[in-house]
């Protein structure tokens, strides 16, 4: 089958989680004999801003690395219809600009693809008119990246057919590398954002290394002036923008990682995790994470380790760096659950699976069981 996937970018991962999982999940229909293309407009913000804070090198590092992968930009002229016209699934991100959404749907009327909506953001809870503007009723399916979020999408009334599908770690990229030296206490790799978890990377990060004298690399974008001083002032080296696959030989180098989340996913959209979660435990790092409700269960309890506030950060840190037992406890643990339940090629198992019973007509027949589970 064909998927189009459009997408806020697939080139760019600079402050632009989406692109990690994306990724992936082309790379594994393409691997099981699928044809995978991804469409982003050629303004897209993320890779403005990739391009403004690193030049052209990243791009062409991103078709180095990921020579399977296909993206075409368009722009006011590109002819979409004409695009999808051999499409057989169509899977349209939320960033996507809303009368595009819209056009998108017309034209699966006269085409007849299985259009699907996907949302992996808070803005269904934060800027809720955002999305209740949005026209999805040509949309077949909605995927949800959390239990939370798709009931709000059902409770809303912005869809009928609404399935949870998490992000994951693409384990293709994200593994172990034990013969990598491990130099540095602590890594975190995250954007500061639009302030959404200043105070709880204060509590939960800066403060704990700083009052342990640790070691400590920060990785990511966006971070204003008062954030550098305060990574400054604890001693946290700040190393800017990585590239997302660089991130699993970042991760070799440090004994532990922590997983702050957002305040939006906490308090009103809770079990969902960031993907650097998942794609942190893919690579045996021991991480200690800051309060967030697993209601859907995705992990274990001894898959990581939870704190509730800045002084048990600090005791979580401590023991992990001086109990090599539990230390590697944590990393085989977290791996083995990765591995057992949150890669993509898990995420496209669902996919296909939802597909296989929902879908139109035509890509029902395309789907077979249980070779699309293999």
């Amino acid at each position: 089958m064909k998927f189009v996937f459009y997408t806020h970018s697939l080139v760019s991962d600079w402050n632009h989680g989406n692109a990690h999982f994306l990724r992936g999940v082309m790379r594994d229909l393409i691997r099981r004999g699928h044809e995978a293309v991804a469409l982003e407009p050629v303004d897209a913000w993320s890779r403005q801003n990739l391009v403004k804070d690193q030049g052209e090198a990243p791009i062409e590092a991103f078709r180095q690395t990921f020579p399977d992968l296909s993206s075409r930009t368009y722009g006011e002229e590109f002819d979409h219809e004409q695009a999808l016209s051999d499409a057989d699934v169509v899977i349209v991100h939320e960033w996507t600009d809303p009368a595009l959404v819209e056009t998108i749907g017309t034209i699966r009327r006269r085409l007849g693809f299985t259009l699907v909506f996907h949302d992996t953001h808070h803005r269904a809870v934060s800027s809720e008119e955002d999305i209740a503007g949005l026209t999805l009723k040509d949309y077949d399916l909605i995927l949800a990246f959390g239990e939370t979020l798709r009931q709000r999408y059902l409770k809303a009334g912005w869809g009928s057919q609404v399935f949870t599908w998490h992000e994951a770690a693409d384990d293709t990229i994200f593994r172990p590398f034990p013969e990598v030296e491990k130099d540095r206490d602590l890594i975190w790799i995250g954007n500061w954002g639009d302030g959404e978890r200043s105070a709880e990377l204060a509590e939960f990060l800066i403060e704990p290394v700083k009052e342990l004298q640790l070691q400590a690399t920060v990785r990511g974008v966006r971070y204003p002036e008062d954030a550098l001083a305060q990574l400054k002032e604890a001693g946290i080296e700040y190393a800017g923008w990585i590239a997302n696959a660089a991130a699993p030989l970042a991760f070799a180098r440090h004994r532990l990682t922590v997983h702050v989340p957002r305040r939006p996913y906490v308090e009103t959209l809770p079990g969902i995790p960031t993907i650097r979660m998942f794609e942190a435990l893919a690579c045996g790092i021991p991480l200690i994470s800051a309060p967030w409700e697993d209601v859907e269960q995705l992990f274990r309890p001894e898959d990581f380790l939870f704190v509730r506030n800045g002084q048990e950060m600090r005791e979580a840190m401590r023991a992990v760096l001086h109990d090599p037992d539990l230390s590697n406890a944590l990393t085989g643990a977290g791996l083995e659950t990765i591995m057992a339940r949150h890669t993509c090629r898990h995420r496209v198992d669902e996919l296909l699976d939802i597909l296989g019973k929902h879908g139109t007509a035509p890509v029902k027949r395309q789907i077979t069981f249980p070779e699309a589970a293999e």
